[in-house]
């Protein structure tokens, strides 16, 4: 751990570097998460189970701030990383994300304050050629870092990664056909046999329901695509020491919608704050026609109106089939910031007008060879 006294500012910034010294503020850390926005995405046990099982070892940078009181204020999270950009090789500072994180924010109870000290320190460090932090949501804190850098002059760009459906628990934007659909299908399932709903929030069964489900995606398209958890240790083991860090939180549901018993479909999601989010969810292709993923999509809906829960939220990308449900979509973006040097403007270059200008080129290329 390493202090720097920010003479500009109120706030100490403190840089944690090794993981034991991350373990010792998960109460504070936690702490903050629930006053400025508690989702999940957020909390200390997401960011350690995505450490510990896809970087284990990595070099941290967590910035931390702390007021005069020495109350924790702020907190961003980063890895460093070395690897190469258009064939450079760079040195990168990165939000602890991947695929698997689906958001990911600057936390802070002032966040102008907390922006303003965080670049300083960043700025001052020579150990970066960019930062990239990704799957920020539109109007999320860390945008207020970006504003920093730009208004310094760095080089710097936002992209776009992904836009992720929502839902309001109570809003009816179903149409008649899709709900007449659903009644349908599920009458159709229930002539086949009994059709019934579990719902495990926590218990020595977590891990081995996990797995059981984990098996079931494996053996439908993801796994011919090679994409399925169960096929990286990594991803198994997040999704796991999560399960079991949620349920001792008491925030994790685990939904299985059962034929005769048996699993057809299941969800596995989060719920924070009064919002319901899912992380991942799959069924069993040889029910395909009865479209089991849909009918528990729609019980789960049911659970969280009698839980009185306020949003469903689907992460991820705006796939079809969660836009069946709703047409409500979250803006998330990359930020990323690049060294101010020559170096660094070289790389901004690149990535937001070079490589852009070469792929629209191409594409206007191919469109006048199929219209010739």
């Amino acid at each position: 751990m390493r202090a720097f006294k920010q003479s500009s500012s109120s706030l100490d910034t403190v840089e944690v570097i090794d993981r034991e010294k991350f373990i010792t503020i998960e109460k504070e850390w936690n702490e903050l998460v629930e006053a400025t926005g508690d989702e999940p995405f957020y909390r200390h046990e997401y960011i350690r189970s995505w450490i510990d099982n896809f970087v284990p070892g990595a070099k941290l940078k967590i910035l931390t701030a702390r007021d005069d009181t020495g109350r924790l204020v702020a907190a961003l999270p980063l890895v460093v990383e070395r690897g190469f950009m258009y064939g450079f090789p760079v040195r990168r500072l990165v939000s602890p994300t991947n695929v698997h994180s689906f958001r990911f924010d600057l936390l802070a109870t002032d966040v102008a304050s907390a922006a303003k000290a965080f670049f300083k320190r960043l700025a001052a460090d020579d150990t970066w050629d960019v930062i990239r932090i990704t799957d920020v949501p539109q109007g999320g804190k860390a945008w207020q870092i970006y504003e920093a850098a730009v208004q310094a002059g760095f080089p710097a760009g936002p992209w776009e990664s992904q836009r992720s459906p929502y839902m309001q628990v109570s809003a009816k934007d179903m149409s008649s056909k899709f709900k007449a659909d659903l009644r349908r299908r599920r009458r159709r399932l229930e002539e086949v046999g009994k059709v019934s709903v579990e719902r495990v929030i926590g218990g020595a069964c977590v891990q081995r329901r996990i797995e059981e489900s984990l098996e079931m995606e494996e053996r439908g398209w993801k796994g011919r695509k090679g994409t399925a958890v169960a096929q990286s240790m990594n991803a198994r083991g997040f999704y796991i020491d999560l399960a079991r860090a949620a349920a001792d939180g008491a925030y994790l549901s685990l939904f299985f919608l059962q034929l005769n018993g048996k699993t057809i479909a299941w969800q596995y999601g989060l719920t924070r704050d009064s919002v319901y989010s899912m992380l991942m969810s799959s069924y069993d292709e040889s029910f395909k026609q009865h479209s089991p993923g849909h009918l528990l999509m729609e019980d789960v809906l049911k659970d969280c109106c009698t839980r009185g829960l306020r949003e469903f939220d689907f992460l991820g990308c705006d796939l079809d089939w969660k836009l069946d449900w709703t047409g409500l979509v979250r803006i998330h973006h990359w930020l990323f910031i690049f060294r101010n040097s020559r170096f660094g403007r070289v790389l901004h270059n690149a990535k937001f007008q070079w490589i852009p200008s070469a792929k629209r080129r191409l594409q206007r290329s191919a469109l006048r060879s199929i219209t010739r």
